[in-house]
């Protein structure tokens, strides 16, 4: 991803992971298979601690992650504006039973359901970009957005 012509560096006034819901929401989680190509799912990312997002994973996704943890993780588009936001970074799986059983009780009570034969997975955030556009009836141009990029140093 190369840096955006009207980016500024390390502009986030909160934490990256702020941005995604504190409920339960979608986003689509990019993972890389074992060829190189990416695979992308929708997925529900929990937030249950400081600088880690946590989520039960399934199968294909799980053994992409464990192959090589690298991952992005992009937000679903709002209803009223095409604001943009993603993580990337490396991706370990949880399993520390007290972490694990945290993540679960996070994820039920942000009104998601998962399986028992999920796996949880805390994700490092290296690097994260915000793209902020202006409502789509403001009548101010859509184009370009602000972006916001953070990179970890």
């Amino acid at each position: 991803m190369g840096r955006p012509r009207s980016g500024r560096t390390g502009d986030f006034r909160r934490r990256p992971e702020d941005h995604l819901p504190a409920r339960a929401g979608l986003a689509y989680l990019a993972t890389v298979r074992a060829d190189d190509g990416l695979r992308i799912h929708p997925f529900c990312p929990v937030i249950t601690g400081a600088a880690s997002t946590g989520s039960s994973i399934t199968h294909r996704k799980r053994r992409d992650l464990t192959a090589n943890g690298r991952y992005a993780i992009h937000s679903f588009p709002l209803e009223d504006r095409d604001d943009e936001f993603m993580l990337a970074g490396i991706a370990k799986r949880v399993t520390d039973p007290a972490e694990v059983i945290a993540v679960k009780k996070a994820y039920d009570e942000a009104g998601a359901t998962s399986g028992e034969d999920e796996w949880t997975f805390e994700f490092s955030i290296e690097r994260a970009l915000l793209s902020v556009y202006n409502p789509r009836d403001s009548g101010l141009p859509l184009w370009p957005p602000r972006y916001l990029s953070w990179r970890r140093r």
